[in-house]
């Protein structure tokens, strides 16, 4: 599921086969953009912000986003593609390197100095130079009535943190996600918890919050519905929390002895 660290790590794959390179491909396969050419470029920059991802190209930002479907796969120039080409929406090319971007969420261009329009709503970023823990904390605590777990999706409030993370830092907080965020504990333990899990995992593979490899034991609760809690051994439950709306419906799990209810 894309979080944070998972655009953090498209991000560098990125870099590395775009930055101060010629594009030799430009092919956006969206109408409003089709016939948008950024070739010959090259790419100046590539950055994640959040979810978001920023690809700078001359006075030019191609701003995508992955939502729930999205990805953005790299491959040797000529080599077969692993997934059908009806998904791509984007289409960046080198002598050496393809960068194909499938069923993305967002796709648009924008002059580099319209970003702000596209990002510039977003609280600070868990892995980015603006990362500000007080200023998240504050940001955290705006809508005491609102539950916690609905907070750390608002990217408003920091920038980054997906449903895993979600309900990853409830569990380690011995918060359920319904809790109030006014007696959900202090906000500055929330974001410093945030930043840390973000940071120990941008650079794996497989996300981990308990410390544990193994299969199966690399989370806490998250997909662990019916399944033992690793820590205490009661049932961990599943359920829905939402905002009112079908979008901002999700999926939520908890220990119902090391998270009790409100």
């Amino acid at each position: 599921m894309p979080e944070g660290d998972t655009v953090w790590q498209v991000a560098g794959q990125l870099r590395a086969a775009l930055v101060g390179r010629p594009l030799t491909v430009c092919d956006i396969r969206v109408p409003r953009f089709a016939t948008v050419d950024l070739t010959p470029g090259p790419v100046d920059e590539v950055v994640s912000r959040g979810k978001h991802l920023l690809i700078r190209v001359g006075g030019h930002t191609v701003h995508t986003h992955l939502k729930m479907e999205g990805a953005w796969h790299v491959y040797p120039a000529g080599r077969r593609w692993r997934r059908p080409a009806w998904q791509a929406r984007i289409l960046l090319g080198t002598t050496d390197f393809l960068a194909v971007g499938f069923q993305l969420g967002i796709v648009e261009v924008l002059a580099r100095d319209e970003e702000e329009r596209a990002v510039g709503h977003l609280g600070p970023d868990l892995l980015g130079p603006d990362w500000d823990p007080g200023r998240a904390a504050t940001n955290l605590v705006a809508d005491p009535g609102r539950p916690i777990g609905l907070a750390l999706l608002d990217q408003r409030v920091m920038a980054g943190v997906g449903n895993v993370y979600r309900n990853e830092l409830c569990f380690l907080r011995g918060v359920h996600p319904a809790t109030p965020v006014a007696a959900a504990g202090e906000p500055h333990a929330w974001t410093e918890l945030a930043h840390r899990l973000l940071v120990a995992n941008r650079d794996r593979v497989v996300r981990i919050t308990t410390g544990d490899r193994r299969r199966g034991r690399t989370t806490w609760v998250y997909g662990r519905s019916g399944r033992p809690c690793l820590r205490c051994g009661a049932l961990v439950r599943g359920g829905v929390l939402g905002d009112g709306t079908h979008e901002g419906e999700r999926q939520i799990f908890w220990c119902p002895r090391c998270q009790p209810s409100v």
